[in-house]
């Protein structure tokens, strides 16, 4: 009984060994809940580079969008928890969207585990050209003499674009009308294109077409300027500071997964922001790049950041049933 019970033993131990074996040991998946070509998908394909770097393994970049992010945040919500299925988080597809979806197939406050976080890149206020404001007290008088509201374009429902116009509707007391897209991507091509007029996103995605002038930026929704755009004025410069809205990108495993392996990620994460190269191109797209010390860290800023948005969605009525 006693040689079978130390032959099962003897048995059992190389496959706990394998168990426990370095992480990672195959190709992670990290999920981008927006379709190519937004901001999120910029910053998740040159981070997702410099970690592949550092692990020693392939990071593999799927582009879920969907329902302001919650699609893809699903994945990785019901995923396995090893540390092998990962989000590319932000203020609009994990904050917002949350608030604003009455029925979230997950409890945001468990469902992930905060790594880190990449960056916060302030939004900036853009306009199609035809529309004759090159401020936002210009902006506020051309949409109160429009005949029927102006529209903005936003990523989707729930997203920070969707907040920020609300926003932006709010402190300018005067109507618009929201359109959603699904996506950065869509929504830029509409606004280039004249069939919305204001578009409120991250500097990255639009940079190109404000220097071309496809598109007019008025102001840099935030309190200091853009290190990218150093002579855009701020909304508070404008006299409103209470638009602020910022867009924060950051790494999230599914909640349950190991310490030790988020830790591993983190270091990772860390290590690739260090990058010389990869920080002049997010700062170039206009993201200030900000690694967190620590996950705990991070998840004081994830909780706090729900917080903040929470008056804000409910002024704005921002609810989805």
């Amino acid at each position: 009984m006693q040689r079978r019970a130390l032959l099962a033993g003897l048995l059992a131990a190389p496959a706990v060994a394998r168990a426990e074996g370095p992480f990672p040991d195959r190709p992670i998946r990290l999920v981008i809940p927006w379709p190519p070509g937004g901001t999120n998908d910029i910053v998740g394909r040159l981070v997702s580079e410099g970690m592949a770097a550092r692990l020693g393994q392939p990071v593999v970049i799927e582009n879920r969008g969907g329902a302001g992010g919650m699609l893809g945040a699903e994945v990785v919500a019901k995923a396995t928890p090893d540390g092998y299925t990962l989000v590319l988080g932000g203020s609009g597809s994990l904050t917002i969207t949350s608030l604003v979806q009455a029925r979230v197939p997950y409890d945001v406050a468990t469902a992930f585990a905060p790594i880190g976080l990449m960056g916060v890149g302030p939004n900036v206020i853009t306009v199609h050209p035809s529309v004759a404001a090159r401020n936002l007290r210009e902006l506020q008088a051309v949409a109160r003499a429009a005949p029927v509201p102006l529209s903005y374009a936003s990523p989707g429902v729930g997203s920070t674009g969707h907040a920020a116009g609300a926003m932006i509707a709010q402190a300018l007391d005067v109507p618009m009308e929201h359109i959603p897209y699904r996506g950065t991507g869509p929504a830029l091509n509409d606004l280039i294109a004249g069939r919305v007029q204001v578009f409120t996103n991250a500097l990255a995605p639009l940079q190109p077409h404000i220097r071309s002038g496809a598109a007019r930026a008025l102001a840099i929704a935030g309190r200091q300027r853009s290190s990218a755009m150093p002579e855009l004025p701020t909304t508070g410069e404008q006299g409103f500071p209470q638009i602020e809205a910022a867009t924060w990108f950051g790494l999230l495993a599914t909640g349950g997964t190991a310490p030790e392996r988020i830790a591993r990620l983190h270091a990772a994460l860390n290590a690739a922001l260090e990058d010389a190269e990869i920080r002049r191109r997010l700062l170039e797209g206009g993201l200030e790049v900000e690694p967190s010390a620590s996950p705990e860290e991070f998840t004081r800023f994830f909780a706090e950041d729900r917080a903040r948005w929470a008056p804000v969605v409910q002024r704005a009525g921002m609810r989805v049933d």
